[in-house]
């Protein structure tokens, strides 16, 4: 005789219900006091539309540069066998755990005019990245790169390496089987890797303020713009800090949605099978 599923306890279901309240009354208390009346002009105002004007463009650049050296990064290590290879995945997942703060003097440490590779960049030729949208970008892809070099691992790692194998025995080069065979196979991994590292770069704040300041125009982006905004305005700190929450509502529910009709193609090829 089969059992049914047991019931949850009454306090498992306690405990998660005050729980997601943890999550849910911070975002309450921010739509209840937003300044409804005034929202519009606010998030109009010229500093608010450099902000956040600032903040997708930088985002999109972060976001793109994270899966251009990110994808043969992740590659690597999926894929290579070789010392140091735990190593290296440390370094690259370290900004995950990093205080921010932390990583703003790292990069300053290496890419200011004084810097590692900041010196010669400026003496040699004439670039200098921090306090300048250039330097926001490489905080964002700091603190961005590490969430698609793990997600898309993981998905070269669940990749079924038969259908790589048949190809190369069928005649076709590496390059043809990367593009044809085993791009299309993470591509679900890479696309939400790339939705989580835009997420984690338009949300940046501790890096960019000590790399590249806080210049309204140039590197103040929506984070900033919001930090500095609590000190005088409390009204436009709320409006803006409303607009990051939808931009990230909207991230995670593409990522969930993404999530989940891999989730689905997986089970309707073993259903087949």
């Amino acid at each position: 005789m089969s059992r049914g599923p047991r019931p949850t306890p009454v306090a498992v279901i306690a405990v998660a219900a005050v729980t997601s309240m943890l999550f849910t009354l911070p975002l309450l208390g921010l739509i209840l006091r937003a300044p409804w009346s005034s929202l519009i002009g606010d998030l109009t105002s010229p500093e608010s539309r450099d902000a956040l004007r600032l903040s997708l463009w930088c985002t999109l650049w972060a976001t793109m540069l994270s899966v251009c050296f990110g994808l043969p990064l992740a590659w690597v290590l999926a894929r290579v066998r070789f010392p140091g290879r735990s190593l290296l995945r440390g370094l690259v997942l370290l900004p995950l755990v990093l205080p921010p703060v932390v990583g703003g003097v790292a990069l300053l440490s290496a890419f200011s005019r004084s810097g590692l590779v900041g010196r010669p960049l400026y003496e040699w030729f004439g670039i200098q990245l921090t306090f300048s949208t250039a330097g926001v970008v490489l905080a964002a892809t700091f603190v961005a790169l590490p969430f698609f070099v793990i997600t898309t691992e993981a998905g070269f790692k669940a990749a079924d390496q038969r259908y790589e194998d048949v190809a190369a025995t069928l005649g076709a080069s590496r390059f043809v089987t990367f593009t044809k065979v085993t791009l299309p196979l993470v591509a679900p991994s890479i696309a939400a890797g790339a939705v989580l590292s835009g997420a984690r770069a338009l949300g940046e704040f501790g890096a960019t303020i000590t790399f590249a300041g806080n210049i309204v125009g140039r590197t103040q982006t929506m984070p900033l713009a919001i930090y500095m905004a609590l000190q005088s305005d409390t009204n436009l700190a709320i409006g803006l800090s409303l607009v990051l929450l939808a931009i990230s509502l909207a991230v995670m529910a593409l990522a969930l949605r993404d999530r989940s009709e891999r989730r689905d193609n997986v089970r309707n090829r073993k259903s087949l099978s």
